[in-house]
């Protein structure tokens, strides 16, 4: 018998994030403006299309570029790893807020 498939990698994340329009957001929370070298949560938000994986959810990073209205973020994963990931801009809170 052949090994199970749990489904892809947002099986079982429904609760993880809001069931809402991403209009719903409000304005202030859908135009954010990062600089370069700015520090930056990851929280995701909003509908699933779009957010990054679960495993990067509360996860503090760097921004390294902007690409788009996205920007990308440089996570430490381990003590010698670091990842660049594609975060858009409503998925992102400075941090203290």
């Amino acid at each position: 018998m052949a090994a199970r498939s749990h489904g892809l990698f947002m099986g079982r994340t429904r609760h993880l994030a809001r069931h809402h329009k991403p209009s719903k957001l409000g304005l202030t929370k859908l135009i954010k403006n990062f600089k370069v070298g700015d520090t930056a949560a990851i929280v995701p938000k909003g509908s699933f299309s779009d957010i990054p994986h679960p495993r990067y959810r509360g996860k503090m990073g760097k921004i390294i570029e902007k690409r788009g209205d996205s920007y990308v973020v440089r996570i430490h994963v381990s003590k010698s790893t670091t990842r660049d990931i594609v975060v858009p801009q409503r998925h992102l809170e400075r941090p203290g807020k």
